[in-house]
């Protein structure tokens, strides 16, 4: 298991999170928290991974404590069989001596599979450690931005909300537009302008009727004029008297 793999997928994992909150956000707090509970799970994730990376470490240096301990055991019995032959050689007793120096060959060859055996598994440990030191510094990085997103949340929440208001603003300017005579500003100016228009006529109208009113004095006073004259024709005048004589 490899940094890449392990940063990969989780990295893969929290855009396509992220990708779909923000295509999906409605209530940017909520969106913002489940960013924050994403972010957790994935560093609990990357958490688990590098653990089970550590311990796949951990064994690769028991065996290969074990593999260079063991070295030393059969190192230690080769010498210990090998000085025994020597023993028995000087006291004229070959034939264990040759037995004791078959015993310190198959120490020897022991002790030389061990060795292998250690060896090998050094550079693949050198490599797990470096693997295992980047994943932790990645993790604490990962952990870093958390405590950064958290504190930025706040702002993060109040800069979301001047966001919206500005939008919901500039709609609702957008949305009036004085010089169309379809909306409701329009409307209601015409509106307005025909209550004028019927104030105007009543107006026209009460005056039209005032003066009607005052013809009909002017033709009453004519009227009476008339039977006055008649009057006097009745009365035995010679001839009605003229507007100017009467007055």
């Amino acid at each position: 298991m490899t940094k890449q793999s392990i940063f990969g997928r989780i990295s893969t994992l929290v855009r396509a999170n992220i990708n779909s909150l923000l295509d999906s956000a409605e209530d940017p707090q909520k969106m913002i928290d489940q960013l924050v509970r994403d972010y957790t799970n994935s560093i609990a994730d990357a958490e688990s991974a590098i653990a089970e990376t550590i311990g796949n470490l951990r064994l690769l240096e028991r065996d290969h404590e074990e593999d260079v301990q063991s070295a030393t055991e059969w190192g230690n019995k080769a010498l210990a069989a090998s000085r025994k032959a020597d023993e028995m050689r000087k006291s004229g007793d070959t034939v264990d001596a040759d037995k004791f120096d078959n015993l310190a060959k198959i120490a020897l060859q022991r002790q030389i599979s061990a060795e292998r055996e250690a060896t090998s598994a050094e550079p693949q440990i050198a490599a797990q450690t470096e693997i295992v030191d980047k994943l932790k510094s990645g993790l604490n990085g990962m952990k870093d931005k958390l405590v950064e997103l958290k504190n930025k949340r706040s702002e993060l929440l109040a800069r979301a909300k001047v966001a919206e208001a500005q939008t919901k603003v500039q709609d609702a300017v957008s949305s009036i537009n004085v010089l169309d005579p379809t909306s409701e500003l329009g409307r209601f100016e015409d509106k307005v302008r025909r209550q004028e228009a019927i104030a105007q006529g009543k107006i026209e109208l009460a005056a039209s009727s005032l003066d009607a009113q005052f013809e009909s004095l002017e033709d009453l006073g004519e009227l009476t004029e008339v039977e006055a004259r008649l009057a006097e024709l009745k009365a035995g005048s010679t001839a009605p008297r003229t507007a100017i004589e009467g007055s």
